[in-house]
This record gives C-alpha cells, structure tokens and sequence, in this order.
C-alpha cells in the first residue's frame, strides 16, 4: 500500500525519540522517518500531542528553554489541529468501539478529523484500521 501524499498524522512517542537520545535505534529510526519518509506528505499532529510532549520530556529533566525549541521545530513543521468538544465527543465514540485509552482515542479521534490515513505510533495496535480510512502503524517494529 503506497502512502504517497497522503496525510499522516504523529503520536506523541515519535515525536519524543526523535528528539530525546535515550535509546539511539530508536531516535534513529524516528529521526529519519521525520526527515525523509514524510518529506512529500502532509503532517498533523494535535495539540494535545504537543502538551504530551512536553510533559514526557520534562521528566526526562530536559530543560523548559531546550523543550520550547523542539517545540517551535515542530510547529513548524507540522499542520497544528486544536482539540474541540466535537474531538472529545468522537474520541467517546473511538473508545467504546476499539476499547483504547482515553488519551489514545483523542489522538485517533484528531488523526480522524484532520482526514489522515495513517497514524505513526508506538502504543497502538500496529496494522489496525480505524473507522475504515486510518491505518496505525508502528515505524519502529521495522
């Protein structure tokens, strides 16, 4: 199945080994989807990715001043969603039907909104199709 512009959509866990060398196959592999795989598609992330984010990289003691700059990066980088009542009432839905966390089916829920076919993640079910049109896929089990 080809992605070739499609748009795509970051969970947080990417976005966190790409910039944060716990575990350098990792960061590798993350650096270089970022960099090259994305290069001709549309990338999305929610602001509640943001916020994850910073939050798990603050508790790795990264410095507020060092995280606010890899934020602007990928601000700028990325096509921003908000997250609405109509996102909280989908991810509801998302929940009860695929059983995910809370905060796994907001994701899912935004992936949905912003029309994306696929949703990098580490934390869900690699290969599964939600709501016919979003793939989850796990870059890192490659």
């Amino acid at each position: 199945m080809s992605y070739m512009n499609d748009k795509i959509f970051i969970d947080t866990n990417i976005l966190v080994y790409a910039y944060n060398s716990d575990d350098l196959n990792k960061q590798k592999i993350t650096i270089k989807l970022l960099n090259e795989d994305f290069s001709d598609k549309e990338a999305y992330i929610s602001a509640q990715v943001l916020n994850e984010f910073y939050a798990v990289l603050s508790r790795y003691k990264i410095a507020h001043n060092e995280i606010k700059q890899y934020v602007n990066e990928i601000v700028n980088s990325v096509q921003v969603s908000p997250i609405s009542v109509l996102t909280s009432q989908k991810a509801f839905a998302v929940k009860e039907k695929y059983n995910y966390s809370w905060w796994d089916s907001l994701i899912l829920a935004s992936a949905l909104e912003c029309g994306c076919n696929v949703i990098y993640s580490e934390d869900m079910q690699n290969n599964q199709i939600i709501e016919t049109s979003l793939q989850i896929l796990n870059p890192l089990l490659k």
